[in-house]
């Protein structure tokens, strides 16, 4: 038997020596990137689906049957009057007769964007400005086809497409940093997720909006240096800034309402809305009848969602459904409600899990869909006529999700096939749905299956993925658990080198994000810090690490007491459970338990610093990048939905400071930011390190020029990685 061991390590060292190893610059160009399918745009026909080409040329027509391309509804190399090379997106049009062609898109903020619009014909090939007026934010087709209304400098717009495309101004009062029409201020984009606030009714004949008053919300700046990749010549003399609102815990909000604009009359109307003073309105949309627009509204502590239905023409709103939580309602349950002709179903955690609910369309609950300690993580759609319901869950194991469905029986019934993570798009019809699988050793797998499982096609295996991999030098993957000296059970996963030895003693790297309702730590391919199989981990490995993560208390997919046992105090259970893994990676024979570093980004980066400075010294180095070091420096959405405001809960947001542990910070630290970064403010670096300074604590800092809270462009990304390597090396080597 020893025999036969060392003739297995021989010949695994063989193999090892012959791979190829990850270079920095492969992970920073992404170089081993898995192959996918995005962008699909099921049809009206339930029988096929459209995407854009790769080269941004064409939008092509597939099989939703065989998966085959049948057709080329738009080609900029034919379209009539087209002075286009490429393009960066499309709209279909509700018939599917016309199209809007994105180009020359230019970011705002994470989902914020202008672009100028052209519209397609289908029919006779011809291609036309949507407006000759300047660039166009989040266009919208009418119901019928007819009009396409859009917002330009905060006012919304409207085009009529029967009258010779004749634009008029709906709203007036739009200006930057005080009215809003349409359009979401920074924190309801950020933190509610969406960049369209306006929507067409039923009959074509009303828009509703919603209107963003942040006049009284304070002004936060940054300056912006002339810079590199790209370079901003207009500061070249001098630095310039850029100003916009941005509320903090306890501050002021915009002040929110909802206003309906009749095309025919041109009468507008304020809904008479029951909204508290300081309350939000996370979503509108109107329902299947014309006569009834969905408002969706919070109080400030997000902890009561109420959902009403506002007649547009009298505004009178309706109560129809309340839902509450002891902590906070997660976004979830707002952000996927789906209309139907006689009801709606939504999310809701109100038994412990994320869950489906059948309500009809006047608030009344039918039925809970789906029961269980698992979590609904998707609903795909209701198929009305068999009564059927298609979901993405859980079940079985938070670490791995698959595709369900279960009919007016209850019965249900598992479509995915392999084990690992699962999703799912379906067909207009829900006949036929494209399955992406992976799992922690398997690169994506897209199919194409009907609405039984059955495999019908396979779009992409991602085989030469696959062959790559197989000549790289890869750290030996795998899932874990263990348990706290609290009793919790915790998930990970750990990568080690490829010639790993158990006789050895290794320096550990522990990547985290820790946030509320993340995970880091699936049964998938996209793991890992870069979420691209591990490809920086695989160069960590080579250089004689072994590359760890773990989700703590907080974090998602275990359900509500799980993942809201943090509420009120952020970062203190998070940071304890880093310790602990470190503490339980110690006891592992091939673990040098004195050489155990930790990183991450964003709340990860927070989460290190909380982690360091815990008080039990576990980590010789650590990483933080972007990170919030004091939740008073953040924004008002995000952290009263975890911890209130300053004012009702000082304890909690004292304990919660990586400011106030700074003379407790044990350990090597870099810290990382990026001087834009509109979303956790280099402010939150400069106050900690002058907290490192007077507590006489010596780190190092790495400053990135005019780069947001992603810290990429030019050469941005590689220099990162580098800096973060080079530094663990120097000190857990």
């Amino acid at each position: 038997m020893k025999k036969l061991s060392i003739f297995v390590i021989l010949f695994f060292c063989l193999l090892t020596a012959g791979a190829q190893k990850v270079t920095l610059e492969d992970v920073a160009r992404r170089t081993y990137r898995a192959e996918g399918i995005w962008g699909v745009k099921p049809m009206l026909d339930g029988e096929h689906y459209t995407q854009m080409s790769a080269d941004g040329t064409k939008i092509v027509k597939y099989s939703f049957r065989t998966g085959k391309e049948v057709g080329t509804v738009f080609d900029v190399a034919t379209a009539r009057d087209c002075s286009i090379r490429s393009f960066d997106g499309y709209i279909m049009s509700p018939d599917e007769k016309l199209i809007l062609i994105q180009t020359d898109t230019k970011p705002i903020y994470r989902r914020s964007f202008t672009a100028t619009y052209y519209i397609y014909n289908v029919k006779n090939n011809k291609m036309e400005p949507l407006s000759e007026n300047g660039p166009q934010q989040v266009p919208l087709f009418s119901p019928d086809g007819n009009q396409i209304a859009f917002v330009r400098d905060n006012n919304i717009y409207l085009v009529k497409l029967l009258f010779g495309n004749s634009e008029s101004q709906v709203t007036k009062d739009g200006k930057f940093n005080e009215v809003l029409n349409g359009i979401p201020d920074w924190v309801y984009e950020e933190e509610f997720g969406f960049s369209r606030a306006f929507d067409f009714s039923a009959d074509s004949q009303m828009l509703a909006y919603i209107r963003f008053d942040e006049s009284q919300v304070p002004m936060y700046s940054f300056p912006l240096y002339k810079g590199l990749a790209p370079a901003l010549d207009d500061f070249a003399t001098y630095p310039g800034e850029y100003a916009y609102k941005y509320p903090m815990p306890g501050i002021d909000n915009s002040k929110v309402t909802v206003h309906t604009f009749d095309i025919k009359s041109k009468v507008t109307r304020q809904m008479d809305l029951p909204l508290d003073a300081d309350g939000y309105i996370p979503r509108i949309k109107f329902t299947k009848d014309e006569n009834a627009l969905a408002i969706v509204t919070l109080n400030r502590h997000q902890n009561r969602f109420d959902l009403y239905l506002a007649n547009p023409r009298s505004t009178l709103c309706k109560l129809i459904m309340r839902d509450e939580a002891p902590q906070y309602i997660k976004e979830s349950a707002y952000s996927d409600i789906a209309f139907y002709d006689k009801n709606f179903v939504m999310m809701s955690e109100r038994d412990g899990y994320n869950h489906l609910y059948l309500y009809t369309s006047g608030g009344n609950l039918v039925k809970q869909i789906t029961k269980g300690n698992f979590e609904v993580t998707n609903f795909l759609g209701w198929d009305e006529a068999a009564n059927v319901f298609y979901f993405e869950s859980n079940e079985g194991s938070p670490l791995r999700s698959a595709v369900y469905k279960v009919d007016a029986k209850g019965r249900k019934t598992k479509l995915s096939a392999k084990e690992g993570t699962n999703s799912a798009i379906f067909s207009k019809n829900m006949k036929f749905y494209i399955n992406t699988f992976s799992n922690i050793q398997t690169p994506p797998v897209i199919t194409l299956n009907d609405n039984t499982g059955k495999e019908l096609a396979t779009l992409v295996d991602n085989n030469k993925l696959k062959q790559q991999v197989a000549s790289l030098e890869m750290p030996i993957k795998e899932l874990f658990s263990f348990r706290t000296s609290d009793g919790v059970e915790l998930n990970g996963w750990i990568m080690k080198p490829a010639d790993f030895n158990e006789g050895k003693k290794y320096p550990v790297i522990m990547h985290q994000y820790s946030g509320p309702g993340s995970q880091e730590v699936m049964d998938k391919w996209a793991i890992g810090a870069r979420r691209d199989g591990g490809m920086f981990e695989a160069y960590m490995a080579s250089q004689g690490f072994i590359m760890v993560c773990v989700d703590g208390r907080g974090t998602g997919g275990r359900g509500s007491d799980f993942e809201k046992c943090t509420y009120l105090n952020l970062g203190v259970k998070e940071a304890k459970d880093q310790v602990e893994t470190a503490k339980y990676l110690s006891t592992l024979p091939y673990v040098d338990g004195t050489r155990i570093g930790i990183w991450g980004w964003s709340f990860g980066g927070y989460n290190t610093l909380m982690s360091m400075s815990e008080g039990t010294p576990v980590f010789r180095a650590g990483v933080a990048i972007a990170a919030p070091t004091d939740w008073r420096f953040y924004d008002s959405v995000y952290t009263e939905r975890f911890m209130r405001t300053p004012k009702e809960n000082m304890e909690g947001y004292n304990v919660s400071s990586a400011i106030n542990r700074a003379a407790n910070l044990h350990g090597e630290l870099l810290l990382i930011h990026g001087t834009a970064d509109d979303n956790v403010h280099l402010r939150n670096n400069a106050e900690y390190s002058e907290a490192l300074v007077q507590a006489d604590k010596q780190f190092d800092m790495q400053i990135y020029t005019n780069r947001n809270h992603g810290i990429s462009g030019g050469n941005t990304t590689k220099h990162l990685l580098t800096r973060v390597t080079n530094f663990f090396i120097e000190n857990l080597k």
